[in-house]
């Protein structure tokens, strides 16, 4: 469906608009009626712009708010040439993090849009973008001489995906956020170690 400037506007609001709402205090299982008090759209607004009604609409605003997990880390996670870079990713990452705290409209998203075709794209998406980018930095300590050459970048990029993903896990029931600090400082501090030793 070709949309004009006006209609593409129009429907990045209604997707924003529900993504706000699942960042609320208790946003609950989002129904069509709370889309349209939300958003100040009608169903048949609603329907024109998502033919395929809630489910997706719900997936639209999955897709924008796993886009944000970058975003909120840029530019830091597009720069991590030197140890002062990778010490401003954490603390870009741990603040997001924080000011989330238990609250997570990306899962709640995942959550009710459950088995969704197009919902486990989304998650497998953000991961492998979110880890090439964490392999980037790596590989470019490595072209610096700042990690060895034999380094295994990948297990290394791989290894900080699940160490975040846990520490947001226990963010996420907990409130606190010094696991996932915790996991970020000892992976960094890994990476330092495999600085080649100069003779």
């Amino acid at each position: 469906m070709a949309l004009t400037a006006k209609g593409r506007a129009t429907r990045q609001r209604i997707i924003e608009g529900t993504s706000a709402h699942l960042r609320s205090d208790n946003p609950g299982t989002v129904t069509l009626d709370d889309i349209k008090a939300i958003t100040g759209t009608s169903k048949g607004q609603l329907f024109h712009y998502f033919p395929g009604g809630k489910e997706e609409l719900l997936l639209a605003a999955a897709r924008f708010e796993a886009a944000r997990v970058i975003t909120d880390q840029q530019p830091h996670i597009d720069a991590l040439t030197s140890w002062s870079a990778w010490a401003r990713w954490r603390e870009a990452l741990v603040a997001r993090y924080r000011a989330q705290g238990p609250r997570c409209p990306l899962a709640s998203l995942m959550d009710q849009v459950g088995t969704t075709p197009g919902a486990a794209e989304v998650a497998s998406t953000l991961l492998a973008e979110w880890e090439g980018l964490i392999h980037r930095g790596i590989t470019a300590m490595q072209a610096q001489g700042l990690i060895g050459p034999a380094f295994d970048a990948d297990r290394a990029a791989a290894a900080f995906i699940a160490g975040i993903q846990g520490g947001v896990q226990v963010l996420r029931s907990t409130g606190d956020s010094s696991h996932l600090e915790a996991v970020v400082d000892l992976l960094i501090d890994y990476l330092k170690s495999q600085e080649p030793q100069r003779s």
